[in-house]
């Protein structure tokens, strides 16, 4: 069968036109990614190939599936290479950057929630832990954040020296924990609890608080505050 590209559809149904006549909010998330990809493979079209690669995505629908799906499944539909896999996984952090920006300014976190949104869709779908640490200046403003580790799928590592190192440099008054359970179950373990109590008397002979320990779960988190362990 002859490779396809968009120019083999109809005209009213290539992406292409569509986009110069009704502009850029009338396309579909497939039509969107068949842009980006510019042509399909062997026995498909552009659009066909975007939409396999969207039906990839396990946990969410859309666009939005690219940030949560590994290289692997993106590998697994036939006509998607490495080199293919990591753009789209790339359009997914870019993505990602520009709504967080179009926030506005620096995040304030005020509360224990407000921490959790920021990061849940980030987090709540990785199949190995990271550890984030977040810097926050007087106001509670984010002043810095640092991926500290990236464990297995069971534990990240991380040593209270290496991360104090760190948020020395940032002259910061306060500072959060963040890391994610693969599990989806956001339940402290022995360890996570250990390693907060640690954080917490290290900071406090640097003068440095521990505002919080949040554990992001799938659609759910626990805070360290909240449970009285902090």
């Amino acid at each position: 069968m002859a490779y396809m590209t968009l120019k083999d559809r109809p005209f009213d149904e290539r992406p292409y036109e569509k986009y110069e006549t009704y502009g850029a909010g009338s396309l579909t998330d497939t039509e969107l990614l068949a842009i980006i990809l510019r042509s399909g493979t062997r026995g498909k079209t552009a659009v066909e190939l975007a939409g396999e690669i969207l039906a990839a995505c396990p946990f969410e629908e859309g666009l939005a599936g690219l940030y949560h799906v590994s290289l692997q499944q993106l590998m697994a539909v036939p006509g998607v290479g490495r080199v293919k896999a990591v753009q789209l996984k790339c359009i997914a952090e870019l993505s990602r950057r520009i709504s967080r920006r179009r926030k506005g300014g620096r995040p304030v976190f005020s509360d224990p929630a407000s921490i959790a949104a920021y990061y849940m869709e980030t987090l709540r779908h990785e199949e190995v832990e990271y550890i984030y640490c977040l810097m926050l200046d007087a106001r509670n403003q984010l002043a810095g954040e640092e991926c500290l580790s990236k464990g297995t799928a069971t534990q990240a590592l991380l040593s209270p020296r290496e991360l104090f190192m760190r948020v020395l440099r940032y002259n910061a008054p306060a500072i959060v924990l963040v890391h994610n359970h693969p599990s989806g179950d956001p339940s402290p373990s022995p360890e996570d609890i250990s390693l907060t109590l640690q954080v917490k008397e290290s900071g406090l002979l640097l003068g440095i608080t521990l505002f919080d320990h949040i554990i992001i779960g799938n659609n759910t988190f626990v805070s360290f505050m909240q449970e009285g362990y902090i």
